[in-house]
């Protein structure tokens, strides 16, 4: 009887462990853990679109680490698609300058400049393959030497993240700075 109580508690607590752990997907799968909330007091309308432009400007210190800023967009995605929220209804848009401009460029161009590959570069690959759109401040560029050719295909450049920004929020897009 001991023994049938002992598993019974060991399911019961790897059953409520495995509930409560962080899971990616279903938008990217690698990135972009999130908690799930079931029952919310302020419920997420699973019918509107939510336009939501990042503005990327940190980076880490370590060359060999995830830019977290960068994931909160994985994460914005993921959490809203395993609401209910279709893939459809969720824009989003990175605007990335000052010292997170590194974070997207290809694996060639980091390991010139930083001696490894782009920690980034999956992530704002699947990003891009999810819709997201990645725009680079074009001062930024220049500033810092990040030409069009050095970064990952797909990413477009502005005249400023300041034009970016505010042509975003002209279209609707809702800024998120952290």
């Amino acid at each position: 009887m001991r023994n049938l109580f002992t598993a019974l508690l060991f399911f019961v607590f790897i059953t409520y462990g495995n509930a409560q752990e962080k899971q990616a997907g279903p938008v990217l799968d690698n990135y972009g853990e999130v908690w799930s909330v079931t029952n919310p007091d302020f419920k997420t309308d699973v019918n509107a679109e939510f336009k939501v432009v990042f503005d990327i400007m940190t980076s880490p210190e370590s060359h060999t680490e995830v830019n977290k800023t960068i994931e909160t967009a994985a994460r914005f995605l993921n959490m809203h698609a395993q609401s209910g929220v279709p893939l459809s209804q969720l824009k989003v848009a990175l605007v990335v300058h000052n010292k997170a401009s590194k974070d997207i460029i290809q694996n060639e161009a980091y390991e010139t400049r930083f001696g490894v590959s782009n920690p980034n570069y999956d992530l704002v690959k699947e990003l891009m393959d999810a819709g997201v759109e990645v725009i680079l401040c074009g001062q930024s560029s220049k500033s810092r030497n990040f030409p069009k050719k050095d970064l990952i295909p797909g990413a477009k450049i502005s005249l400023s993240a300041m034009t970016a920004l505010i042509q975003l929020q002209n279209d609707g897009y809702q800024l998120i700075k952290f």
